[in-house]
């Protein structure tokens, strides 16, 4: 017995290869926009961190070696990964999301325990966006 896929079928898959792209994609720059504070007057966006990290890898492995740094870095690398390949990777997507969510679910308590609206607000869109791809990537696989 051979199985016969309908273009409708292979429509579908195509869609959901395409799906789970843009929202690995939604899942980088939600991460990107998390809003961090400390301090009196002290403040920035993730994405405003990452470049001065790059820029100070070869003189500061102790920096990068720290496990705030390295696990979200861990997952915004398997993230970028699956936006390359044919087919994202179910693992790679869900280990990514794992090590990034670890940083923005305590950025979010964090936000929440403080009541600073801006962390919460920042935060947010990246708990939406990883509660679609969990529910993308955790379907049967009779779907």
């Amino acid at each position: 017995m051979s199985i016969s896929y309908t273009p409708d079928v292979i429509g579908r898959a195509k869609n959901m290869v395409r799906s789970k792209r843009i929202v690995n994609g939604l899942l980088i720059v939600a991460f990107m926009l998390g809003y961090l504070e400390w301090g009196a007057n002290n403040h920035t966006f993730i994405f405003q961190v990452i470049i001065p990290l790059f820029t100070s890898m070869p003189n500061d492995l102790a920096g990068l070696f720290n496990p705030a740094v390295l696990i979200p870095l861990v997952g915004f690398i398997l993230l970028l990964i699956t936006l390359f390949q044919q087919e994202p990777n179910r693992k790679f997507t869900l280990a990514g999301l794992a090590c990034l969510a670890t940083f923005m679910i305590f950025l979010f308590f964090i936000g929440v325990l403080s009541l600073n609206w801006k962390i919460i607000l920042s935060t947010t869109p990246f708990l939406i966006i990883a509660i679609i791809s969990l529910r993308l990537n955790w379907r049967n696989k009779t779907d």
